[in-house]
């Protein structure tokens, strides 16, 4: 018989401000001991039987305090299959971002905002969110 998989849905966001920046995140070492590519986007696991844009709002809020403005836009699906047992859908948005930023320290231990050749020139960026940027910036 097959092992069980364990199906999770995340959502992410390339935040813009008003400057035409995005923002990334570095992910700490302590929490994320496994990470391949500290620079993600803000994200994380939805919460079943809410909408996809409410998770998306609770997380941006939850993890930088900024608001997104406006109506995020679908940018990409992936699975994500690097555990086993376990299938992640990752659903990418990009949208706009306003207020302060006070990060969660326990998820992210830094921010920057980067313009696209500025993030396309990272080392340290995660796999998942080069994909996405490499499929949407090179139309």
């Amino acid at each position: 018989m097959d092992q069980p998989i364990t199906l999770q849905v995340g959502v992410k966001i390339l935040l813009r401000n008003s400057e035409g920046k995005y923002l990334l995140l570095h992910r700490s070492a302590q929490k994320y001991p496994e990470a391949q590519g500290r620079w993600d986007i803000v994200g994380g696991r939805i919460n079943p039987g809410t909408p996809l844009l409410d998770n998306l709002r609770r997380e941006v809020k939850e993890e930088t305090n900024l608001e997104i403005i406006g109506e995020p836009r679908l940018v990409a699906a992936q699975d994500i299959l690097r555990v086993p047992g376990r299938h992640v859908v990752r659903l990418t948005y990009i949208g706009q971002a306003a207020g302060e930023i006070k990060l969660d320290e326990e998820e992210n231990d830094a921010y920057a905002w980067h313009d696209e050749s500025e993030i396309t020139a990272l080392d340290d960026l995660d796999g998942y969110l080069k994909e996405v940027i490499t499929k949407i910036w090179s139309k």
